[in-house]
């Protein structure tokens, strides 16, 4: 898929999306379970470093925003973060519902979503 047919948020119609792992970090791996959520974070390598105002959502109807306050690829760190469930785990490639990246869009690290019942 590229970029201009992506959808804007995970929960638009990304489809299912595999992140793959090098295999030496698969212990790391180890206590993933399917049904969990986990907050991923990736560079995204095909961003526009140069830019500091959009259009919110690509609208040019919608008044320009700095880009800290949106969740536009385009920023001078393009790090995306990404709020995902866990659909099922193969080794080192753990399938995941609601990714908004591109294939092959690097993965920077994974940590869970963390609330009062589930720290760690």
């Amino acid at each position: 898929m590229d970029r201009e047919m992506a959808p804007k948020q995970g929960d638009e119609g990304a489809p299912d999306a595999w992140l793959v792992f090098e295999p030496d970090v698969r212990e790391g791996l180890r206590d993933l379970r399917a049904g969990e959520e986990v907050i991923v974070l990736t560079w995204l390598d095909r961003a526009d470093r140069d830019v500091l105002v959009v259009h919110p959502r690509g609208d040019a109807t919608r008044p320009e925003t700095g880009v800290f306050s949106t969740r536009s690829p385009d920023r001078p760190n393009p790090i995306g973060l990404h709020r995902v469930k866990i659909v099922s785990i193969d080794g080192t490639r753990v399938r995941v519902q609601n990714l908004e990246a591109l294939d092959a869009t690097p993965i920077i690290d994974v940590k869970p979503v963390l609330d009062q019942t589930t720290e760690r």
